[in-house]
């Protein structure tokens, strides 16, 4: 199905709502004085609502409708609800975050309002379209996106860009054109391409990242904890280039949580150190994954801790998406506290 227009969109949330609050179309007015393209007031029922509109439920976007929201919503006192034709997870995260609503074209919803609880997923999405879409972060274009989050106090030119991460410039201008157009970066006249807020940008390429991408090979090799795995396994590797991500980097860089499972990135299979690790390969169990990536980017920006070789806290915060232990509670430490400490210093 092709997704409406702003205020088809609009018209139909309306409708939805209705539906979802079992309210006749007599007791559904819209506020015509306070309506825009992707902006209206309505009350239904008992309750008033504002909706804005937005065609992507990317974070960038989702982001710009809660906060033209809450900049049109100030005074108005209503339920203020993102409206999207439909909302993937990392949006309704940033909503939940934010302590916006939303409803979505497709059936979904999730509004809370004085005497109100809407929860409605599970409905699948109606305007899915065929083929792949294009991915601004797919494993060579993301190499933009984790420069910038390196540097995100830097204006840089495209060409320079280019230069920085191996791209065409050709690459490098597509890729910049898709983030400019979700809000992600800003495009200063003369200075060049920088990021806009650092944690959208990083939300936005987790809400894309695939770690299965990678080849994985699981197993085991003896240790005593994961610390003493990490420093067994960087004395044998020596001679093959390689970096650890995950829980293992998130101690590295901030000691934070005891891990037992190890993520290692490699440049190629080292099979000599593996037979001088005794590693076992056994998904079962395993406490060292050894990943060859799909990119080299993820190299980028890596560095040494104490004799450990570590990512840089980008990549980290990405992969312990696919970790389980205390993973969830790394990846925000890793960015509220490390990264956010990197991004707030200028020098």
């Amino acid at each position: 199905m092709i997704a409406p227009s702003a205020s088809q969109g609009l018209e139909q949330a309306c409708d939805l709502l209705r539906a979802h609050l079992d309210v006749p179309a007599s007791k559904a007015k819209a506020a015509t004085t306070r309506t825009t393209s992707q902006y209206t007031v309505v009350e239904i029922g008992a309750h008033r609502f504002a909706f804005c509109w937005t065609a992507s439920s990317a974070v960038g976007p989702v982001a710009r409708a809660i906060e033209h929201l809450k900049s049109r919503n100030a005074s108005n006192h209503a339920i203020a609800l993102v409206v999207t034709p439909f909302m993937g997870e990392a949006g309704a995260a940033r909503c939940k975050a934010e302590t916006v609503g939303w409803l979505d074209l497709s059936g979904n919803a999730s509004i809370h309002g004085p005497g109100l609880h809407v929860s409605v997923r599970g409905r699948p999405n109606r305007f899915r379209r065929p083929g792949r879409p294009a991915n601004p972060f797919a494993p060579k274009s993301a190499r933009v996106a984790r420069w910038l989050l390196m540097h995100p106090h830097t204006p840089w030119r495209q060409r320079t860009l280019a230069e920085a991460t191996g791209l065409s410039e050709g690459a490098v201008s597509k890729v910049v054109r898709a983030y400019e157009a979700d809000g992600l970066v800003a495009r200063h006249l003369h200075d060049g391409v920088q990021v806009r807020d650092p944690q959208l940008l990083l939300q936005a390429w987790r809400e894309r990242y695939r770690f299965d991408r990678h080849q994985i090979r699981k197993g085991s090799i003896a240790s005593r904890s994961g610390v003493d795995l990490t420093r067994t396994a960087s004395a044998a590797l020596q001679d093959t280039r390689h970096a650890f991500t995950g829980l293992a980097a998130a101690w590295w860089w901030d000691t934070f949580a005891a891990f037992r499972t190890a993520l290692l990135y490699v440049e190629r299979w080292p099979e000599n150190a593996m037979h001088d690790l005794a590693f076992v390969e056994e998904p079962r169990g395993a406490n060292i994954w050894f990943v060859l990536p799909d990119d080299s980017g993820v190299f980028h920006g890596a560095t040494t801790r104490n004799g450990v070789a570590v990512v840089h806290p980008v990549q980290a915060y990405l992969d312990l998406g696919a970790q389980a232990e205390r993973a969830p509670e790394a990846a925000e430490h890793l960015r509220d506290a490390v990264l956010a400490r990197q991004w707030s210093d200028r020098a």
